[in-house]
Formats: structure tokens, sequence, C-alpha cells
């Protein structure tokens, strides 16, 4: 999770995460806002598709990115986002 509030003017903070299969990708992304949606955060938009290795779910402040590995490596959201300060890391 990266705090983006000092270097971005359309989110506080970017979830970046990985599923290794698109059934995995499904659940995450089913997950997050079966969970958000439960806490009152809306989801406003959703872009991609589990075939496409990468959807993006807006939260409004919040941005999540989920990604296949391979399209993960290619991205490289955190290496493009480097001056964001990191809040949270699991591997």
């Amino acid at each position: 999770m990266l705090d983006m509030k000092k270097i971005c003017s359309f989110a506080d903070y970017f979830v970046i995460c990985s599923g290794d299969t698109r059934r995995q990708i499904e659940a995450i992304c089913d997950e997050i806002e079966g969970v958000l949606g439960k806490a009152g955060v809306a989801l406003q938009h959703r872009e991609g598709a589990t075939g496409s290795g990468w959807i993006l779910m807006d939260f409004g402040d919040i941005i999540i990115h989920v990604f296949a590995p391979e399209e993960r490596e290619y991205y490289q959201l955190e290496r493009l986002w480097s001056k964001a300060t990191p809040l949270v890391r699991i591997q």
C-alpha cells in the first residue's frame, strides 16, 4: 500500500497486489469489494478483466490494482510511483 497524498491529486492510497490465477484475481477483487462495501465504501469504477491480467478498482481516495504476476512485473507501478510513501508491504 502506497501513500499517494503528497504526489497525486486523484487518490490518497494505492493498493497493489497480485493473484497467481484468474480465479485468485477474481476472488481478491470480490473480497475487497465485499469488505469495503460492508464498511460503506462504494466501488466507483472498475476496469479490466481477470483475463487481461490487471483489474483496477476505484474507491475514490483508494485505488486498488490487482495484477497477474507477468503484468505486475511489466508495469512496475511501485517503481513508477517510487516517490510515494510505502505504508504496508506483504510478500
